[in-house]
């Protein structure tokens, strides 16, 4: 912060603007921001400099905004105390300008919408920019009639006649929205079905880094293009570009809160257990890695060093994509919140068991080509204390386990 920002901006004293947006989606296990309390050691050096941010009231931010440094300094803005008129009609610009671009290049759409849907949407959006947009987003569907659509959205029966009208309550504002897209995106009760969309669904919103639909298939043992079609209904919850290589990302991260959270996404059939599918991820990741892995994969000659190969990053690249790579280094972070299921736990210890015993020095080498050595002492530091809350069945299937474990991480750690 002091050399990067506070010294260059004090000797050229330009007076500026900073935006920081979206603070609350940053991981910060601090009990008050990080990123407030060193803003509140330099803000008053820099006085030409005004710092807007944005984030919901989350405790630790909260707690960043009352540090004494910074309180003095500091402006409120509560986004619900705008007075609702301006933003009703921001929304509503916003809607018409949307429906406009979509009339203009899809026929069949004179005189619409009508003045009295717009005004039932700008109600419903409670003035919530993000209802506007999963709407238009939702509407505009290459495959369907626009007029069709919104008039399913507007007749949904999930539509609650108190929406919009309760003062920003998101659970009140949103929750209907997304259940009635899910419902459209999941189509008719099918057993078969519906456990392979909440899989790839659940590999989007718990990903510890965004992934493609081809990674996702890699994972799950789907087809790349299956898992592009089941991702396809959703597309005005998600990110998702053509290109199956691309990451996938939430629109925004109030749908995967709603997803992951029994009160509000009250049907099961929707609904994404974390533990069950950290553990589909972790599993996949280890049978992605006991697959895919194998001696000297980059192809250096005998005896040589990674500081040798002038060529290190090509190699990299042709030889680790996308999935890998993440199952590499990420493995771990699902084994955190993996289900302790007797049924998880012995899956996972399964292809656990493997990976160390056939694939640990072969990963260890990707590791090393990737920078990324370190993490495999937290792996393996996971590993350890996972082993330790279901030892009692781990250990009566693979007795063996614990001592693997445990060597491997000794010689990481001397």
């Amino acid at each position: 912060m002091d050399k990067l920002i506070v010294d260059p901006l004090r000797e050229c004293a330009i007076s500026t603007v900073i935006i920081i947006d979206a603070l609350d989606e940053c991981k910060d296990d601090e009990p008050a921001s990080a990123i407030l309390s060193v803003l509140g050691q330099f803000v008053s050096e820099i006085p030409k400099v005004k710092f807007f941010l944005t984030g919901r009231p989350e405790s630790r931010i909260r707690e960043g905004f009352r540090l004494p440094m910074l309180a003095k300094a500091t402006d409120i803005l509560v986004l619900h105390e705008v007075k609702p008129d301006l933003v009703n009609n921001d929304i509503r610009w916003f809607l018409k300008h949307s429906f406009l671009e979509i009339a203009n290049y899809r026929s069949g759409l004179d005189g619409w919408p009508t003045e009295d849907q717009l005004d039932l949407l700008c109600e419903r959006a409670g003035g919530l920019f993000i209802y506007a947009a999963a709407t238009t987003k939702f509407i505009d569907h290459r495959n369907d009639n626009p007029r069709e659509r919104l008039d399913f959205l507007l007749h949904s029966p999930e539509s609650s006649a108190h929406e919009g009208k309760a003062k920003l309550k998101t659970n009140t504002t949103l929750d209907s929205l997304y259940m009635t897209i899910l419902r459209e995106a999941f189509g008719d009760d099918d057993p078969r079905i519906d456990p392979r969309i909440r899989s790839v669904l659940g590999a989007v919103i718990l990903a510890a880094n965004p992934l493609s639909p081809s990674a996702i298939a890699a994972f799950l043992g789907f087809n790349t293009g299956d898992v592009f079609r089941l991702l396809s209904p959703f597309h005005s919850l998600l990110i998702l570009q053509h290109d199956t290589d691309h990451p996938v990302q939430p629109f925004h991260k109030s749908f995967p809160d709603f997803l992951v959270c029994p009160t509000r996404c009250i049907n099961p059939r929707f609904r994404i257990s974390p533990p069950d599918h950290h553990s589909e991820l972790v599993i996949g990741c280890l049978e992605l890695m006991n697959r895919v892995l194998k001696k000297n994969m980059f192809g250096f000659p005998d005896g040589s060093t990674n500081d040798e190969a002038d060529d290190l990053r090509k190699r990299a690249e042709g030889s680790i994509d996308h999935g890998l790579r993440y199952a590499c280094e990420s493995w771990h972070k699902h084994l955190v919140d993996a289900s302790t299921a007797p049924t998880h736990m012995v899956k996972i210890t399964s292809v656990l068991h493997q990976f160390l015993e056939q694939k640990f020095i072969f990963w260890l080498e990707v590791l090393s080509v990737l920078g990324a050595v370190r993490s495999a002492v937290d792996a393996l530091d996971v590993a350890a204390k996972w082993l330790e809350v279901c030892r009692d069945c781990v250990l009566d299937e693979f007795p063996e386990f614990a001592h693997t474990g445990s060597r491997n991480h000794r010689l990481l750690t001397s």
